[in-house]
């Protein structure tokens, strides 16, 4: 329980990461660890119902921040809200925010030119900054977005940082309506974030806000009487404007951060990326008619995202007595399946903990199941923003790759930290090298050997 508060996935051994199931019990508290492509469709997808409710920890962590929002959410709540906030950032419409993206990118790209060849930068804390001003500049609409970024970004690493990683008091059998204590600092860092966001939300209101930002749909919504909008009052908006906001900053954050890590250390990878932006690009920043044409940059982000999942735990608890492949469930219990394991399970991947990008790369191998490769969760509660923070992540890789070749600071040494999200710990210190536009490195002939990651 302590390896558990302080690293989540530290607590699986070796032999874990063969076996289907794996049970046990902590306590009061029975959990059941999912491990198995059939037995993932099976709790995810075919028994939802049953096991759509996130777990006590991960309500009870975020329901203070969140509120009733999507993502910790269940039942009719549930159905309700995502029947609004789906299509408003559905694969249709990531077209349409792409150019926020784009031109965010070129800042970013600019920024770091400015800083000079050499120079050291956290790349951890940098793409949490590029993703948290897209994505911000997406929900609460350009203008806003610019004058209150710093200030979520802040607040939202704040609370993450002082909120509890276990709840003790389901450990301990106690039901969900036990007071849980939260100290002073995760009550500031509440204040922080609520606070900027109400006073966007009243702008909104008084019809002030940009109509394309997330927030002006949801208002739109409202006014049109769409499906499940009926519910969505002043704090519902807000609660979603947040899940939003979260789910999209954090995530792609880590996962770029751990992208310029692997590729740092492959230098074949780093050549057959920079051959594929010259080919593509010539020279010029990447748009979105440009992601088709980069396999390779979209095989480096998938081959990331299987090995360092932004979520490497998906939990949920039983809400009625079940069973898993004749295991029986009992109401209340945790069932948990863990992408960072499932997607390093030799029994599913050859050479799993090696970063290969070819893998990804249609051109060569067929794709995974569905099953066995869940960054993005699966079943009714796959993430609705998968494209949009897919596709994120691969502009945002390119149109800096294209300028810039990143060096592990001489003697960091990576490891996971896992609280709410996996991260390579709590910083990424990295020198920019930058490149001539549109120059090619050719990696012929390279064998596809990786160290470790």
């Amino acid at each position: 329980m302590k390896l558990y508060r302080e690293n989540i996935i530290a607590v699986f051994s070796e032999n874990d990461f063969r076996r289907p199931i794996i049970h046990g019990r902590y306590l009061a508290l029975d959990v059941y660890t999912v491990n198995d492509p059939a037995l993932v469709q099976e709790t995810f997808q075919t028994k939802h119902e049953i096991f759509q409710r996130k777990t006590p920890q991960m309500r009870h962590a975020l329901a203070p921040l969140l509120g009733d929002g999507l993502f910790v959410s269940d039942s009719e709540t549930w159905k309700r809200r995502r029947a609004v906030v789906g299509p408003i950032i559905h694969t249709s419409k990531v077209r349409s925010f792409s150019p926020l993206m784009c031109e965010t990118a070129v800042e970013w790209r600019e920024h770091w030119q400015d800083l000079g060849d050499g120079a050291e930068v956290n790349v951890l804390a940098e793409m949490a900054e590029l993703t948290a001003e897209i994505i911000s500049r997406t929900v609460f609409g350009r203008r806003l977005g610019r004058e209150h970024t710093s200030e979520i970004v802040a607040g939202f690493a704040e609370y993450q940082k002082h909120i509890d990683q276990m709840d003790i008091p389901s450990v301990l059998g106690l039901p969900d309506w036990f007071p849980r204590p939260r100290g002073l600092k995760v009550g500031r860092a509440l204040r922080r974030v609520h606070g900027v966001i109400d006073e966007i939300v009243e702008r909104f209101e008084q019809g002030t806000g940009d109509a394309e930002a997330v927030i002006g749909q949801l208002f739109a919504a409202r006014a049109e009487g769409a499906e499940g909008a009926e519910a969505l009052d002043r704090e519902a908006i807000r609660n979603e404007a947040i899940v939003i906001f979260m789910a999209g900053h954090e995530t792609t954050a880590n996962t770029l951060a751990w992208a310029w890590f692997l590729i740092s250390q492959s230098s074949r990878v780093r050549d057959r990326l920079q051959d594929e932006l010259a080919d593509v690009l010539e020279g010029r920043a990447p748009d979105i008619d440009d992601v088709r044409g980069l396999p390779y940059t979209r095989a480096i982000i998938e081959e990331t995202l299987r090995l360092y999942p932004p979520v490497p735990i998906l939990g949920r608890q039983a809400l009625a007595d079940g069973d898993i492949n004749g295991t029986q469930v009992k109401r209340g219990s945790v069932v948990m399946v863990s992408p960072f394991m499932l997607h390093r399970k030799p029994d599913l991947w050859s050479r799993p903990d090696e970063f290969i990008p070819e893998r990804f790369d249609e051109r060569l191998t067929p794709r995974p199941s569905k099953y066995a490769y869940i960054p993005f969760a699966i079943g009714p509660r796959i993430c609705p923003g998968l494209t949009f923070g897919l596709t994120e992540a691969i502009l945002c890789l390119a149109t800096l790759a294209q300028a810039f070749e990143l060096d592990l600071a001489e003697g960091h040494v990576v490891r996971t930290q896992c609280r709410l999200t996996l991260r390579p710990g709590d910083t990424l210190p990295m020198l920019l090298r930058p490149r001539a536009a549109g120059a090619p490195a050719s990696a012929a002939g390279q064998p596809l050997t990786e160290a470790p990651a």
